[in-house]
Formats: structure tokens, C-alpha cells, sequence
């Protein structure tokens, strides 16, 4: 008997945790479409993966993504609403309205837009998963991060308003809520912040990693692996949860 088909998009999947998710479902067996907003990276996926350059704020985009997926693959088992940006270091006094919106628009607003599509499809094949990829930050909120902590607070809201929504069709929607996680995007955080407290880089990054139980910053790969559990049959039941892979936080804002 031939095995079902295991179709997966990561929204912003070409780098960081996005492309770490994208890899823990390939070495699922899983088919992989990913967006990306850098031509050169999905001109270059690996052999198999598919890709689409996609700002996921833009619904016209967005909508025709949808629509090739329909084309070429017909369907889709599993969405990881994973697109987002760090937004600015900055006492709520002085953020300034346009980033405000900016980071609002591609965290939440991505991922409404990426259920919004994906649910048709879903709701006709009675199953699915969506995966929103929210953070520690959303639930406990973060001083200098307004925009971000808001969005992804609002994200928490939605994966559980889409659970409601959609379990009833065989669909679940669960978010995962990344700690400070190594890479590039941190890097850029831990120098913003450094800057508006005073503190050098290594303060900053031990503060982050002193404030969590297991004194420690999380990998790429945490996230992904995290993901695809979400994503399988292993979690048939597991719908509404927000799932920190975190190190356990106990103090979302240490003062070293």
C-alpha cells in the first residue's frame, strides 16, 4: 500500500530556525516547499525542496502562493507559520509607529495570512497541522521589545482561536515558543540591547542564559525537532498548546 503524502511549507524557511525546521521534515521523509524573501537562497534549495520568494505580509503573494501549491501539490499536511523579524531595541516612549506596524505585520499578520490559506485545503482533506512559531517573549513579555512581545503574544491567541476553530475539521494548531536561540538574529539582538543598557555583548547573552533553568541559550535544530513532533501522527492529539523549548525561563529579564 502506498504510503500518504507528507507536504510541509515553512514560511521563511531558506536560514536560521525556518531552514533547521525545513531539515528535521526532510529527514522525515516529508515533501518541503519553503518561502523565502532571497532569490539566490531559494534559487539554491536542496535537490527535492521546493521554494517561492514571498514576503508572507503581502496577501497578493501570499494568495498565489496558496494557489501554486494547490497546482503542484494539491494539497498540504503541514503548515509551520514561521516568518518574523526581531523588530527594535527601544523603550516603548521612542518606537517609532512604522517599525511598530513592520513587526507587527510580518510576525502576526504572516501568520493569520498563511492559516487563512491554508485552511481550504486543510478542512477539505478533514486533517492538518499549523505550527506557529511564537516565543518565550509572548508569554512573558520583554522590556525594549513592545512591538515583538505584542505580536507574538497576539500569535498565542491565534493558534489557540484556530484550534477551536479548526479542530473540529481534524485540524490542529499548536505554537511553539523559541528561548533565546543561537544564530545570527540573536546576535543582532544581543548587540541592540547591549547598546540601549550600557552592557557589553557577553552581559547581555549571559543575562539571557542566567534567566532560563538550564542556564542555557537553545539550537536551531530544538526548534525543528519540536516542529516536526507537532507535525506527525505522534501528536494527533495535541492541539492548542504552547509549547516552550526554552531551557525552562524563570526570569525573562535578569539584571546581571
Amino acid at each position: 500500500m502506498t504510503a500518504p503524502r507528507q507536504r510541509v511549507l515553512i514560511t521563511a524557511g531558506g536560514a536560521g530556525i525556518g531552514r533547521a525546521i525545513a531539515e528535521g521534515f526532510a529527514a522525515a521523509g516529508f515533501e518541503i516547499w519553503i518561502t523565502d524573501l532571497n532569490p539566490e537562497t531559494v534559487a539554491n534549495l536542496p535537490e527535492g525542496w521546493r521554494g517561492t520568494v514571498a514576503n508572507a505580509a503581502d496577501e497578493g503573494a501570499v494568495s498565489a502562493l496558496f494557489a501554486q501549491i494547490v497546482e503542484v501539490w494539491g494539497g498540504l499536511e503541514v503548515l509551520c507559520a514561521n516568518a518574523g523579524i526581531a523588530g527594535p531595541t527601544a523603550l516603548v516612549e521612542d518606537v517609532e509607529l512604522a517599525d511598530w506596524r513592520a513587526c507587527v505585520s510580518v510576525n502576526l499578520e504572516g501568520a493569520f495570512l498563511a492559516a487563512k490559506y491554508a485552511t481550504p485545503m486543510m478542512k477539505a482533506a478533514k486533517a492538518g497541522a499549523i505550527i506557529v512559531t511564537s516565543s518565550t517573549a509572548g508569554q512573558y513579555g520583554y522590556p525594549n521589545r513592545a512591538p515583538y512581545a505584542a505580536a507574538k503574544w497576539a500569535m498565542i491567541g491565534l493558534t489557540k482561536t484556530l484550534a477551536m476553530e479548526l479542530g473540529p475539521h481534524g485540524i490542529r494548531a499548536n505554537a511553539i515558543c523559541p528561548g533565546a536561540v543561537e544564530g545570527p538574529r540573536m546576535e543582532g539582538v544581543l548587540a541592540r540591547e547591549a547598546a540601549t543598557k550600557g552592557m557589553t555583548r557577553d552581559q547581555v547573552y549571559q543575562g539571557y542564559a542566567s534567566g532560563t533553568s538550564m542556564r542555557s541559550f537553545v539550537e536551531a535544530a530544538d526548534i525543528a525537532n519540536m516542529a516536526v513532533f507537532l507535525g506527525s501522527d505522534a501528536a494527533r492529539l495535541v492541539s492548542g498548546q504552547v509549547i516552550a523549548v526554552d531551557g525552562h525561563t524563570e526570569n525573562p529579564d535578569p539584571k546581571v
